[in-house]
């Protein structure tokens, strides 16, 4: 009897150690089919508020130098790349209309001499009863007409004159010619000059913006020419209306050029600096992409050991980081990798827990 209460036990033990050691291995194997998580928490830190916008470098003015004289090109004084100052001659233009002008005006002074004497000598038979009031009006309103035509004559000889010698109105660089010497001007300029100290960008900001922008507020300009150097510039005009259908206003941005490194055409980064404020951030391999929509989301990693599908709306990408505007708080802990197997109220398992 003894061997037989001996041997049961014996056997009741060996079943419960198979037993205790298929729990432990059932329960290790349901731990590794857990999806393994790493988190991470995200913090708070100043942010600088800005925003970007990029444009197309031009000159501030633009001057095209003609003439409406319909004059020959005598000589063009400047060439292509010439630094030109306000009020400098440009270009000279042939003088022969002018002296046909002139000799046309000479005939007309001689006219008028002649209607003179014409009219003085009807006023005189008038008075000594030779003659009628209705010539001396009729000689009265030819004198007056070759008068008006004399003097409309002397005005585009005036004309003529100051355009026979060209100048800019501005200081700049000659960009365009589209002439020689000896050739009769047609539509297109004769030269086109541009101011180019300073530059300016003409850019279409967001209307989110429109209260933050400020005349001659300061901004930072990157030209992708000279890489990550920064040029100083200034808000120089604020168009007062906004875009119904792209939802965006122009602004006008001054670019100091005084090395003349700057060149219209140039393709600009302009950098509006609005401040900083506490925001969250989390690390860019949290951040994850819904397919088929732009919608951005996160995991939470719950004290459950559960994560949660945590939509969110992002700021400004601050290197390897995300800027978060809503949806997270301070302290959170986020998925940063493993984000593979994992759906919203799902049992993670973390790696450390792993290791």
């Amino acid at each position: 009897m003894m061997k037989t209460n001996k041997l049961l036990v014996l056997t009741m033990a060996a079943t419960m150690l198979a037993a205790c050691t298929g729990n432990k291995d059932e329960n290790k194997a349901a731990q590794e089919e857990l999806p393994i998580v790493k988190v991470q928490s995200v913090y708070q830190e100043q942010v600088t508020l800005s925003s970007e916008y990029t444009a197309t470098v031009e000159a501030f003015k633009t001057n095209n130098i003609a003439s409406n004289s319909g004059s020959r090109i005598k000589r063009i004084l400047v060439d292509v790349g010439s630094q030109v100052r306000a009020g400098q001659a440009v270009v000279i233009l042939d003088d022969l209309n002018i002296a046909t002008q002139s000799a046309a005006i000479d005939q007309q002074r001689i006219q008028l001499a002649n209607a003179k004497r014409d009219l003085d000598r009807a006023k005189e038979l008038v008075r000594i009863g030779g003659g009628t009031q209705q010539t001396v009006d009729q000689l009265q309103a030819s004198y007056d007409a070759q008068v008006r035509a004399i003097q409309s004559s002397q005005r585009m000889l005036s004309s003529m004159s100051e355009n026979t010698v060209l100048s800019s109105p501005v200081s700049g660089v000659v960009t365009e010619r589209n002439y020689n010497n000896g050739d009769l001007p047609g539509a297109l300029p004769i030269l086109v000059i541009e101011q180019q100290q300073p530059l300016k960008v003409i850019i279409s900001v967001n209307e989110s913006d429109f209260p933050k922008i400020k005349k001659d507020m300061p901004v930072t300009v990157k030209l992708d020419t000279y890489g990550e150097e920064e040029f100083a510039g200034k808000v120089y005009l604020i168009h007062p209306s906004i875009d119904p259908a792209s939802r965006t206003f122009q602004v006008e941005v001054t670019i100091n050029n005084s090395g003349n490194r700057v060149h219209s055409g140039m393709f600009a980064r302009v950098n509006f600096n609005f401040g900083t404020q506490m925001s969250v951030v989390v690390p860019d391999q949290a951040v994850q992409k819904q397919t088929g929509s732009g919608v951005r989301y996160v995991y939470v990693y719950n004290t459950n050991g559960t994560v949660e599908f945590r939509e969110v709306k992002l700021g400004r990408r601050l290197g390897n980081r995300y800027e978060i505007l809503s949806g997270l708080q301070n302290g959170a802990q986020v998925v940063v990798s493993g984000h593979t197997r994992l759906s919203d109220g799902c049992k993670v398992a973390l790696d450390n827990a792993k290791k």
